[in-house]
């Protein structure tokens, strides 16, 4: 008990995680709870009212189609206005799509072009979202910190994915999905409340210069100038691809005719949620000298839930392999965003991060589109076979870039009272005597 008179101790937050971050990170667990078993919900939603796998695909499709459309205009739009402006408006479609998705639903007998239609309202909401919240999340923390604190974010973001997997599989298999997307609509209503609180105030307004059209210019040479990062985003264009396919369409058809259903596959979904987190918790600590050389290495595992999906694994084999495959594509992501956020202007930041996710999800449509019928021409387990392979040759090729290989944490030099010199990395840990 703290004696009369003598104040109590505050608990201070690290210097880092000011105001603007300790909201999106907020916003970020809010809405990663609805998100994450909204998609299982979409996809079981497909399912009982009579589609099949190719079905599923399409409406998989029709969220990730607007990515693609949309992602560019999205990544100019936030570095010409408030990023958070940005974020607020596509929360606000996203609540409102997801919401009549699960009036649909919820009512009996939605139409295959009704939930398609839907879907894509909430990826177009997502194609400016992404970009802007990007960008504003490496303007609101130190370059000294910013691989801690991507890691605690993405360490909080997966914790409520964990919540959200679990979560939804087991409303699913208790009541209609449409109520999983109920509340999904409902996070997105809290989460967009929150982001209209931050501060753009420390963000340079931009000059006055030439219209989208240059600003897409200047980020595509600020794109296309750096080998590690194209040559990064043209292997994440195949992996996202096929490891999306694998996930969201065939991940469901062996859940339901293999595994039991909804609770199982969302029991797997939720080990890749604590293998993120366990990821993001090792970044905490682990800050790899060759930041991509690591994180690349670490994408190979990304090929085991399909391979196991094509046995198939029963349900704690499949969780085991999610599980790994969580933890090292964390290692990757974290590495990613602190090499970004080294290298790229703040400027471009939004711009860079739309090329980024465009080139990633660029493929996605197509391959959950054909999904359903690649698995009738040859077989759903050759299907995964060939998803795990193209993991694994993408990840192989990329690593032969130079600047893959070779990219380093930066590291500045500080004069101290000896004279002496000591090299410190951006993470402020201190390195040797000069």
């Amino acid at each position: 008990m703290t004696p009369v008179g003598i104040p109590r101790p505050r608990i201070r937050r690290p210097a880092w995680a000011g105001r603007n971050y300790s909201l999106l990170t907020a916003a970020a667990i809010i809405t990663g709870l609805g998100t994450h078993g909204a998609l299982i919900a979409a996809a079981f939603a497909v399912l009982q009212s009579g589609g099949d796998g190719g079905d599923v695909g399409l409406v998989a499709a029709a969220r990730t189609a607007p990515l693609v459309l949309f992602l560019l205009i999205g990544g100019a739009i936030a570095d010409r206005v408030p990023r958070h402006r940005v974020m607020v408006a596509a929360n606000g479609l996203n609540c409102v799509s997801q919401a009549v998705f699960a009036w649909l639903v919820l009512a009996g007998d939605p139409k295959l072009w009704q939930m398609m239609l839907l879907t894509a309202l909430c990826g177009t909401g997502q194609a400016f979202f992404n970009p802007a919240a990007e960008g504003m999340l490496m303007s609101s923390v130190r370059g000294e910190q910013a691989g801690r604190a991507f890691a605690l974010f993405r360490m909080s973001m997966h914790g409520a994915a964990i919540g959200g997997a679990a979560l939804g599989g087991a409303m699913i298999a208790a009541m209609n999905p449409g109520w999983v997307l109920a509340v999904d609509a409902a996070a997105f209503a809290v989460a967009g409340a929150l982001r209209a609180f931050l501060d753009v105030a420390h963000i340079p307004p931009r000059e006055p210069g030439g219209g989208l059209l240059s600003d897409l210019r200047e980020g595509w040479q600020e794109f296309i100038g750096r080998p590690w990062l194209w040559s990064i985003v043209a292997q994440f264009s195949v992996v996202v691809a096929v490891v999306g396919a694998a996930e969201s369409v065939y991940g469901p058809l062996v859940a339901r005719d293999e595994l039991g259903g909804a609770r199982p596959w969302g029991f797997a979904l939720a080990a890749f949620g604590v293998g993120t987190l366990c990821g993001a918790l090792l970044m905490m600590r682990w800050k790899p000298r060759r930041l991509l050389l690591a994180g690349t290495l670490c994408v190979f595992p990304l090929a085991l839930p399909s391979a196991a999906l094509a046995v198939p694994l029963p349900v704690t084999g499949l969780s085991a392999v999610m599980f790994v495959s969580g933890v090292t594509i964390e290692v990757f992501g974290v590495s990613w965003m602190t090499a970004l956020h080294q290298e790229i202007p703040e400027e471009k930041l939004s711009r860079v991060s739309a090329y980024d996710w465009f080139g990633s999800v660029a493929m996605l449509p197509l391959a959950t589109a054909v999904a359903g019928p690649v698995e009738d021409l040859v077989g759903r387990g050759q299907a995964l076979w060939g998803c795990a392979a193209l993991v694994v040759l993408c990840t192989g090729a990329v690593l032969l870039v130079p600047d893959v290989r070779n990219l380093t944490r930066r590291t500045a030099t500080v004069e101290v009272a000896s004279g002496k010199t000591l090299s410190t990395d951006t993470e402020g840990t201190v390195g040797r005597l000069g």
